[in-house]
């Protein structure tokens, strides 16, 4: 099926049908009176989840539209013997010059378990395979290294300065303050299964497969990993970093601000707004809220004080649906409204946090351990750093 910019247009209209419905019987069941309020409230829940349905797939069809536009990138002419071998070793567990060509090839060494590097069409398909599934990788920042790890010097402050005249005599100031941060890594794994009638089929796109079968695993492991991992083995994701309630200037350089909403097991509008004004405006621009769908379909009832609701739709091409004018990030990892649950983020995540990716996807063909299957043992190291402390602010909801 090939997505058209009217198809999003069309759904963009159902979307602002559906949200002037839902504020329409919102309305009165606020208004309504008891006996009333039973009947509106399964109607308005009821136009929630379409409103909710309807704002996903135009997120969908925007990012299709996007991939079918997007041009290849890998020059195959580099890597065509590479593939060609690397598919003999997949079908017919072939080996002959394989260690050879994956080195020319992506210049990365074979795990000391065994196995091959996959060509460099598989590793970014399956790249971009993951950024499709995974909202931690499409929301965050991405570097990709070539070593087994990755560390980076970022400056915390520290340089003094001030005024002189012309003639004054200028003090030394004080040096800043350089702090090292490292990427967690860990090894990510899958083990997908073909029988052997499977693999001699010419017409079966082997790699194609493999991407497809891996990326389902690869993306459910990450996802949680990049937002509660605890670093051993594994990424440490965002909210496993120690959280405080002291504003930028006092806190410690790799924690990040809390803002308690003062009501156990809940949030209202002036708590959300002190998230956004409680970031700086420097990380503002760019900035999206963080939430899942339940917590998304809790804002949209949510009104500010003069009676406008604050979450709006999008019925424009490439624009997402807003919350007090920024757009969210649905991510079904993040915790659900409970007493003391980190259930909002809001920030600039592209600045607060990285996701690492060592160049390089390694396939082990392992045909005895599941008979009569053939196992395809396949991994890949990947990390996450919290680039900027500063950048993203979570709502815990607490009375304390």
């Amino acid at each position: 099926m090939t997505i058209e910019k009217k198809d999003i247009e069309e759904v963009a209209k159902d979307i602002k049908g559906a949200f002037d419905d839902f504020k329409k019987a919102n309305d009165k069941e606020l208004e309504a009176i008891k006996a009333e309020k039973s009947k509106l409230s399964g109607q308005v829940d009821s136009l929630n989840e379409k409103l909710g349905e309807l704002d996903k797939l135009k997120s969908e069809l925007e990012k299709e539209l996007k991939a079918a536009k997007r041009p290849g990138g890998v020059d195959r002419k580099e890597s065509d013997e590479h593939k060609a071998a690397f598919g003999q070793f997949i079908r017919k567990g072939r080996e002959d010059g394989l260690a050879e060509l994956q080195q020319k090839a992506v210049q990365v060494g074979v795990s000391e378990d065994g196995g091959y590097a996959a060509p460099p069409e598989l590793d970014q398909s399956l790249l971009e395979i993951l950024r499709k599934d995974n909202v931690m990788r499409e929301e965050c920042g991405s570097i990709i290294i070539s070593a087994s790890g990755y560390k980076k010097l970022v400056n915390v402050g520290g340089a003094s300065s001030g005024w002189v005249g012309e003639t004054d005599e200028r003090s030394e100031t004080n040096s800043p303050k350089l702090k090292e941060i490292i990427a967690t890594m860990g090894e990510v794994y899958a083990k997908p299964k073909s029988t052997q009638q499977a693999l001699d089929d010419m017409f079966f796109d082997v790699e194609q497969w493999i991407a497809s079968e891996v990326a389902m695993e690869f993306a459910e492991q990450e996802a949680a990993a990049f937002l509660t991992g605890n670093g051993s083995k594994k990424p440490k994701g965002i909210l496993a970093h120690t959280l405080s309630a002291e504003g930028d200037k006092t806190r410690t350089f790799g924690q990040l601000q809390k803002f308690n909403s003062g009501i156990a097991g809940d949030f209202n509008y002036d708590n959300l707004i002190d998230l956004i004004y409680g970031t700086r405006k420097g990380y503002r621009n760019g900035a999206k809220w963080m939430m899942n769908g339940l917590t998304i379909a809790r804002v949209r009832k949510i009104k500010d004080q003069d009676g406008n609701y604050i979450w709006q739709p999008s019925t424009q091409l490439d624009q997402p649906s807003t919350l007090l004018g920024y757009g969210i990030a649905e991510n079904e990892d993040m915790p659900d409204v409970a007493a003391d649950a980190n259930t909002i983020m809001f920030g600039n995540f592209k600045r607060g946090y990285a996701v690492i990716d060592r160049l390089g996807t390694n396939v082990l063909r392992d045909p005895y351990s599941s008979k009569p299957f053939i196992e395809f043992y396949t991994t890949k190291r990947v990390g996450g750093m919290l680039l900027d402390s500063n950048a993203i602010k979570v709502l815990t909801l607490s009375a304390a």
